[in-house]
């Protein structure tokens, strides 16, 4: 064989060899710590482990987003403007949800400080978020607008939250029960002939949860088609399911979002289930999609300080072993993940990049 030719083929053998056959994003922040050149060190680190794109949390800074989503076309990698939705401060109190004790998310959020979430039903609010999101669909580099806390508060918390807020949720209870605000009350009234205030208990009203459901799906698929009318695409970060957990907790029926990918946070810890269970509920997501043939990045949340997790009380500060990466990855990517999501890649230790170098060759 001719020498030339065998260097060639060796070149292109090595060089498919090295291609990784499962897609890789990552959820990161853009906070006052990073720089565009830390930035820009932290894509081309990253892209050497199969990362293709980057969902980067900016907030609405528009500044900061167009710094960030530059950079990431210039390594080459797809830019998902990751932004909290419902979770603002600032505004008019009319704007924020209402409990059913009576209380506005503006000056009793429930949970922690930042859940000042907004009703998705306000006309001010619609209009305020499509005209943001228009804007931010508008800069060069941006190749999607991520729609993240696009949900009511967690009306249900995740069972392995419920040590961490010091609660037993076996029922809905009224301080995380929204949206209770007059015009919720009155436009669900109008429609279905109950005054939801009336009821002893709401939550066995199932025209009442689907009332709320749609009220976030109508929200996002006004923000969609904005967002489309840019030349832009749309997804989400979302609770599993959604049948199984997200309708019930946070009231997102995301199968109905006309999005162009979703993004499930399948944090196994959350719900007390092993790493094997990501393929489990991949499979219901990517079978809620399969009509659409929406894609589904399964969401892996990952354990910084892993050999001490045993002694790790509080999930958001857990998350899968570098043993369990390869679990979370198969079992997604056999249920028909069309990719991962990593969060965070400022978690992974070397183990974890060794181990998911391993499993996504």
């Amino acid at each position: 064989m001719n020498k030339k030719l065998l260097i060639l083929l060796t070149i292109i053998f090595c060089t498919v060899k090295s291609m990784a056959t499962i897609p890789v994003y990552v959820w990161l922040g853009y906070d006052n710590n990073k720089t565009a050149e830390s930035l820009r060190s932290d894509f081309q680190q990253w892209k050497k482990h199969g990362v293709v794109g980057v969902c980067v949390n900016c907030g609405m800074d528009e500044k900061k987003i167009a710094v960030a989503s530059k950079i990431a076309h210039e390594e080459g990698l797809v830019y998902h403007a990751w932004i909290p939705t419902m979770v603002q401060g600032g505004h008019d109190k009319s704007w924020y949800t209402v409990n059913r004790l009576g209380q506005s998310a503006y000056d009793h959020p429930a949970y922690v400080p930042y859940y000042t979430t907004l009703d998705p039903r306000n006309p001010e609010v619609i209009e305020w978020l499509n005209k943001k999101f228009a804007e931010i669909a508008k800069l060069p580099d941006v190749d999607y607008i991520q729609l993240d806390y696009i949900r009511y508060a967690d009306v249900i918390l995740a069972k392995g939250l419920w040590s961490k807020y010091n609660l037993v949720m076996d029922k809905e209870y009224p301080n995380a029960d929204y949206c209770y605000c007059d015009n919720c009350v009155n436009a669900f009234k109008q429609q279905s002939g109950i005054d939801i205030r009336n009821v002893k208990d709401p939550s066995k009203v199932k025209a009442w949860a689907q009332f709320r459901c749609d009220a976030i799906t109508h929200l996002v698929n006004k923000i969609c088609a904005t967002v489309h009318a840019c030349g832009k695409k749309m997804s989400a970060d979302v609770f599993p399911g959604p049948k199984s957990h997200a309708e019930w907790m946070v009231r997102q029926q995301w199968n109905k979002w006309d999005l162009d990918a979703v993004f499930p946070m399948n944090y196994n810890d959350f719900y007390m289930e092993p790493a094997s269970w990501l393929g489990k509920i991949t499979k219901e997501e990517v079978k809620s999609e399969k009509k659409k043939g929406t894609p589904v990045y399964s969401g892996l949340f990952i354990c910084k300080d892993w050999k001490n997790k045993a002694n790790v009380v509080d999930p958001e500060n857990s998350g899968l072993l570098p043993s369990e990466i390869a679990t979370a990855v198969k079992g997604s990517m056999k249920a028909g993940a069309a990719g991962i999501c990593l969060f965070t890649p400022y978690s992974m230790t070397e183990d974890h990049w060794r181990a998911l170098d391993a499993v996504i060759q």
